[in-house]
């Protein structure tokens, strides 16, 4: 039984459900763990590799058979991920996939992960970008500042997933080769399998519907989220946060911490529209806007 926002959820054990032929899926559907970056990267290059094959096969189109494997394996990582979180106190961090390893944008990123992982787990969505960044210094938040940074500038020499996600992932595995991180979480979708999972993640509860990966990254967030500059994707996780937390009983709201005044007052206005929301609400006291990610982690 998880506990979310105030309302419990009943997953039912993936063991009791009868085996039925999934056909060629290149996943199990019937898994118990989250994945490990080590399996998904399994072979090189990545086109080969266990994530591009499972997007490839995504990107079909879909059978009967395809479509049953697909509910049963997010139903499976639903429950792994169930378990996995138990006894973890998680924060997200949420942010733009494109950030490039060599901008500040993403040092600023990996900072706030390193100082929210030293209390708690750092959860992101998995992919590239200020998800990397985050998932990177959480999973460095026992080492120092300076080593942070000395990784940082190392990363930087190949600062993109393009042209190259294996000179990418191989940069980043020369990071993890030999090093005991403490625990990340990424939670990332087959649905944007054009954006490799990060390896910084220590585990990784990968889904195909994005709709459920969204609804579970923001929901297992107990400890709160911060929401970097963003697209799309990054407002869509503020409202639909918002909307968890304007019905959550006033004992599990949980904080929304959103950085950079100037982007989010003009570039993107979210946060005129999020303080009007919670005003009146539970929630009001527990929305903050910030100018820096060290303003952001002194709030947890």
């Amino acid at each position: 039984m998880r506990k979310l926002r105030g309302r419990s959820i009943k997953v039912r054990p993936i063991a009791e459900a009868p085996r039925v032929d999934c056909g060629d899926a290149p996943v199990d559907p019937y898994r118990r763990s989250l994945y490990s970056p080590a399996e998904l990267y399994d072979v090189g290059p990545y086109t080969a590799s266990l994530d591009a094959r499972t997007y490839a096969w995504f990107q079909t189109s879909p059978t009967p058979q395809a479509t049953l494997a697909q509910a049963l394996h997010d139903h499976a990582i639903d429950e792994a991920l169930t378990a996995w979180v138990a006894g973890r106190r998680l924060v997200g961090v949420m942010g733009g996939h494109d950030l490039d390893r060599s901008s500040a944008r993403y040092a600023d990123a990996a900072r706030l992960g390193w100082m929210l992982g030293r209390q708690h787990v750092v959860a992101t969505g998995g992919g590239p970008g200020a998800m990397e960044a985050a998932n990177l210094g959480g999973f460095l938040a026992g080492s120092s500042r300076d080593d942070l940074a000395v990784t940082v500038a190392s990363l930087a020499a190949v600062p993109s997933v393009h042209p190259s996600v294996d000179q990418w992932a191989a940069k980043a595995m020369t990071v993890i080769d030999g090093v005991a991180g403490r625990d990340s979480l990424g939670i990332p979708t087959w649905f944007y399998g054009h954006e490799p999972p990060n390896l910084f993640a220590t585990a990784i509860a990968k889904y195909f519907r994005n709709a459920t990966r969204e609804a579970i990254l923001l929901q297992v967030c107990d400890a709160g989220i911060v929401f970097l500059p963003g697209a799309g994707g990054t407002v869509q996780e503020i409202f639909q946060d918002a909307c968890e937390n304007y019905y959550a009983a006033p004992e599990s709201v949980a904080p929304m911490v959103l950085v950079g005044t100037t982007y989010w007052t003009e570039t993107l206005p979210a946060w005129p529209l999020l303080r009007a929301l919670a005003r009146g609400r539970a929630m009001e006291s527990h929305v903050h806007l910030v100018e820096t990610v060290d303003q952001a982690a002194e709030l947890f």
